[in-house]
């Protein structure tokens, strides 16, 4: 079946998306999604729909500041996104000004984070590789460390307003731990300590990986033709005690619940090979409709952009019909959309194209 791009288009009013998180994490909307059947619920009834033995596995990246507001040398303004940082003096970013830099132009943050245009780095010339300049203020500095100090939370674009400081602890994770993503993954957002404590306590086990989430994940997909499409990698870290714990609940017939499409993405880009081991690579896994999951049964995970990669892999997962299903059910019933929105439970669709 040859999918195009408008196989994933849908009209969402604008007034769904969230602007701005719920007060509390778990209260938060939940719809459980099993083929054409639905269920309307809270975030807090997530206990009651996985069985002991269970595993739910989490991305425990951590969002860096990564958006700066800066000035070229010429006084134009600047507004730098940080994608990847390579390492403690290289990066690279999306630069946001009136006309491209050049390789060689210098780019100021606060009057002291001074950074030199290596150049463009990518085939779509959509980002630009970074370094930190060697001035007296930068000498004894390193990327980490300078956007602790200067950068903003960077919110997604369809966000429309600045970050505040309240998005400093709830566009996070109650369980972030590695820096290195320059976005959440949101459908950790939901979980709070004491719901992880009640899952712990029901006999769900708890396992986590490192994949550092891009701003590659909001480039859209500008071929009609989806199999043209090439993601951007990100790096992702699976553990040891992780691999051991999806073969243990596997081989004890429980099932292995990602948490959220980067948790899923990659545990299934460390099985590609046929053999599920752990370790550090980088990944462009594109999951689109009529791939064969080797790992996940059951997927935690928000209400994705229209014509988005993210919107393909849930389709992929759950079935097109059903998620076509779910997303209109979820306008209807005024769900709240994308990374402050709310939630889905889906279970894998064993015949889905």
């Amino acid at each position: 079946m040859a999918l195009t791009l408008e196989d994933f288009d849908f009209t969402l009013p604008s007034e769904l998306i969230a602007q701005h998180p719920r007060e509390e994490r778990r209260e938060s909307r939940l719809m459980h999604v099993n083929g054409s059947a639905l269920a309307d619920l809270h975030f807090h009834d997530l206990p009651c729909l996985i069985k002991p033995g269970d595993l739910l596995v989490f991305n425990n990246t951590r969002v860096i500041k990564a958006r700066l507001y800066g000035k070229k040398e010429t006084g134009g303004k600047v507004d730098i996104l940080i994608e990847r940082i390579q390492d403690k003096r290289r990066a690279i970013a999306q630069i946001r000004t009136s006309k491209p830099p050049k390789p060689g132009n210098l780019l100021v943050v606060n009057e002291e984070m001074v950074f030199r245009v290596v150049g463009r780095c990518d085939r779509q010339n959509e980002f630009f590789s970074l370094e930190l300049a060697d001035t007296a203020d930068n000498r004894d500095n390193d990327f980490y460390t300078l956007l602790d100090n200067h950068g903003h939370m960077p919110l997604p674009p369809y966000i429309s307003r600045e970050a505040r400081k309240e998005d400093e602890a709830r566009y996070q994770t109650v369980y972030a731990k590695h820096p290195g993503a320059v976005a959440a993954p949101t459908a950790g957002l939901h979980f709070d300590e004491p719901l992880l404590a009640e899952l712990i306590e029901r006999g769900v086990r708890l396992a986590f990986l490192t994949l550092h989430v891009g701003a590659g994940t909001f480039q859209p997909v500008r071929e009609s033709n989806i199999t043209a499409h090439r993601m951007h990698s990100e790096y992702f870290d699976l553990p040891e005690e992780t691999v051991e714990a999806v073969e243990k609940t596997k081989e004890a017939g429980g099932c292995v619940i990602a948490v959220g499409t980067t948790s899923l993405r990659a545990l299934e880009a460390a099985a590609g090979s046929g053999e599920f081991r752990p370790g550090s690579s980088q990944t462009a896994l594109f999951i689109t409709p009529g791939y064969q999951f080797k790992v996940v049964d059951k997927l935690v995970t928000n209400f994705h952009l229209p014509k988005s990669t993210l919107l393909m892999l849930v389709s992929a997962f759950a079935g097109m019909d059903a998620i076509k299903n779910a997303y209109q059910h979820a306008i209807d019933r005024r769900y709240r959309f994308f990374s402050y929105g709310d939630a889905m439970l889906l279970e894998r669709n064993l015949h889905a194209i």
